[in-house]
């Protein structure tokens, strides 16, 4: 069941939302060779506390980390570890803010040092079409035009788009309906709503789609060992605007 948020939680989703943004630009900051995702997982759990807050993914069934640190093939879910970062790396950062009781959710990926132009234009493409599917969030509009534009978008560049893990609603939990698949046809699926709050977030893989899933249980990773990378923001859907409550940009 998808349930619509009023203009009051989404004003506190906003705040949460904001806190998310800064803290990834706090992040972006430490992203160089040499330095450790559990450097990464200690500086975001501090950070959040300071400000208030937690990381909503701590406990969530059994989940131990405030981040998810997914580096080059691993396509999302990578724990946090105690291994330096080498230069030609990506690396995809994801956290759930939970800010008194309300939820904002952000992955995003950083190049460690200097990147080959492929790698690099796998970043553009990924964030890109992020943006693309944000494009079609419109009332009335379909869940469905979102992935067809995202999944278009990311083959005409040579790319694939991962199945395996979608968007998803976010409110109350981090995780509701309505599912937010990154492929798909268009004219498809729920109508977009007034009150709809949900993240879109393409986790795109240089070669196939297909992924495998390690023996933690959590981290996925392209079966090829080909490169992923993520980009995500959480939207809410208004009657006037539709907002990126995660919007990195000033």
């Amino acid at each position: 069941m998808i349930t619509l948020k009023s203009q009051r939680e989404i004003d506190m989703m906003k705040k949460a939302g904001r806190l998310l943004a800064d803290t990834h630009k706090q992040v972006a900051k430490m992203i160089q060779p040499g330095v450790t995702t559990w450097e990464i997982e200690e500086f975001v759990d501090r950070y959040l506390r300071k400000h208030g807050a937690i990381s909503e993914q701590i406990g969530y069934n059994g989940y131990k980390y405030a981040i998810c640190a997914s580096i080059n093939d691993e396509v999302c879910h990578g724990f946090p570890r105690k291994v330096s970062l080498k230069e030609g790396d990506i690396v995809t950062i994801d956290t759930v803010v939970n800010l008194n009781g309300y939820l904002a959710d952000s992955a995003w990926s950083y190049p460690v040092g200097k990147i080959n132009n492929l790698t690099q234009k796998l970043l553009d493409v990924t964030k890109e079409s992020l943006y693309k599917g944000i494009e079609q969030v419109k009332i009335g509009n379909r869940i469905g035009d979102i992935g067809h534009a995202i999944q278009t978008y990311v083959e005409a560049q040579g790319f694939s788009v991962v199945r395996d893990f979608i968007g998803h609603g976010i409110g109350p939990t981090m995780h509701e309906d309505p599912q937010v698949p990154h492929y798909g046809l268009p004219g498809k699926g729920p109508r977009i709503k007034e009150g709809m709050v949900f993240t879109i977030e393409p986790m795109v893989n240089l070669g196939g789609y297909e992924t495998k899933m390690d023996n933690n249980g959590w981290t996925a990773r392209t079966m090829d060992g080909s490169l992923s990378a993520q980009y995500e923001h959480t939207i809410a859907v208004t009657k006037d605007e539709i907002i990126i409550i995660t919007l990195q940009e000033d």
